[in-house]
C-alpha cells in the first residue's frame, strides 16, 4: 500500500515536495472538485492510504465536505486558517503538521536556523 497526499493545485505539490522524505504519490484536484471528479481520483487510488490536505479557505472546506460525505475513510490533515493555503504555509509549520500526520519529512537547507 502506497501513500497519496491529495491537494488542490500544482504549488501545494510542489511545496510539499521540498519537506516530504518518504515516497508519497501527491494528487492534484486541479480546482472545482465534483463528484464524477471524486470518484475518478479516488478510484484511482482505491488500495492506498489516502490523505487530504486541502487550503483553510472556502473551497478547500467545499471539497473536504465533499472527500468526508463520499469517502469518510480518507484521513484529514489541516494547514492553519493564518496561512489559508497549503502553497503559503512556511514549511516549518508544515513540517510539524505532516510530523503530526506520521509522514517523513526534512526541513531544507535554506529554511533551518
Amino acid at each position: 500500500m502506497s501513500k497519496v497526499i491529495i491537494v488542490e493545485g500544482i504549488t501545494d505539490k510542489k511545496r510539499l515536495e521540498q519537506i516530504l522524505d518518504e515516497p508519497v504519490e501527491i494528487a492534484c484536484t486541479y480546482g472545482t472538485l465534483g463528484l464524477d471528479k471524486l470518484e475518478e481520483l479516488i478510484a484511482e487510488y482505491s488500495e492506498d492510504e489516502v490523505c487530504v490536505f486541502l487550503d483553510a479557505d472556502y473551497a478547500g472546506d467545499k471539497a473536504r465536505r465533499l472527500f468526508k460525505q463520499e469517502y469518510p475513510n480518507v484521513r484529514h490533515v489541516y494547514t492553519h486558517r493564518t496561512y489559508r493555503e497549503v502553497a503559503t504555509t512556511p514549511l516549518s509549520v508544515l513540517v510539524q503538521i505532516l510530523e503530526g500526520a506520521h509522514f517523513a519529512v526534512k526541513l531544507p537547507e535554506c529554511e533551518k536556523d
